[in-house]
């Protein structure tokens, strides 16, 4: 009985492994491998053109993130940090002191910037907040019944801030599903600056990014974490080449459908 209970214990699905390490592979394992390897390419790309619809989708776009690792690793491997000696210039005699010391170029060093560069412009920031509580569609819309006898329930009125743009033109009543309430819209936040520890009241460009939902970022909806493009004009930043930095990310940081205004962190 003791040795029947001993054996159930035991992990039922290792029995390959073991046998492979004890009695080694196949003469042809390797051989083998290598040929599903380089077939593999042909076998997804095949996959890739029958396939349809949201199967489709769904595959062509795990193969594209792929193909970008791909490339990051491979461009990982190939960058080195390559030392290039500068030319001497026969224009003028060197100095004494600068004799002995060479002109070094460092490829690594411009292509971090560049990196940088990329970064920023993807908008990838360390957020404030970086987990927000999901919320439900109930607290997010309430339904509106229309009809003669109130039997209709297509349409919803957004019980969250809002921010629509200047040139907003609302819909025709009868036809809009989505009702933005005026007393609900926005145009202004209070934005802090996490360096200078001040608070500013600048203008919202726009609604870059809800954490909640990709549709609520399309309609403009503000909750806690979502990411606001701000216009620091007034405050006087300026890039590195020069130009006055016009707009902004901030985080709202607060529930402006409670506190009744926007307070933000800029990313900075």
């Amino acid at each position: 009985k003791e040795e029947v209970v001993n054996r159930t214990n035991m992990p039922q699905n290792e029995h390959i492994e073991l046998f492979q390490k004890r009695q080694g592979h196949r003469l042809d394992h390797y051989e083998k491998e290598r040929k599903k390897t380089s077939r593999l390419a042909h076998k997804m790309a095949r996959k890739a053109q029958n396939l349809r619809g949201l199967k489709a989708k769904l595959y062509n776009k795990q193969r594209y993130s792929e193909k970008a690792q791909m490339r990051k690793t491979i461009k990982a491997h190939e960058e080195k940090d390559a030392v290039v000696n500068a030319k001497e210039s026969d224009e003028g005699a060197v100095p004494a002191y600068l004799i002995d010391r060479e002109g070094v170029n460092r490829t690594k060093i411009l292509s971090n910037m560049v990196k940088q560069k990329r970064k920023e412009k993807a908008g990838k920031w360390q957020v404030p907040i970086p987990k927000i509580k999901p919320l439900s569609e109930a607290e997010m819309f309430s339904v509106v019944r229309t009809g003669k006898r109130r039997k209709k329930a297509w349409k919803r009125m957004i019980n969250k801030v809002t921010y629509v743009g200047e040139n907003f033109t609302r819909k025709n009543p009868k036809f809009e599903r989505y009702i933005r309430p005026t007393g609900l819209r926005f145009k202004k936040a209070h934005v802090t600056h996490p360096e200078l520890k001040t608070t500013f009241q600048l203008d919202i460009l726009g609604v870059k990014k809800n954490p909640q939902s990709q549709m609520y970022t399309g309609l403009g909806v503000i909750t806690k974490g979502t990411i606001l493009e701000v216009n620091v004009s007034e405050l006087g930043l300026v890039t590195q080449s020069g130009k006055v930095v016009w707009g902004k990310y901030a985080q709202v940081t607060n529930n402006p459908e409670l506190d009744g205004c926007i307070n933000a962190v800029l990313l900075v």
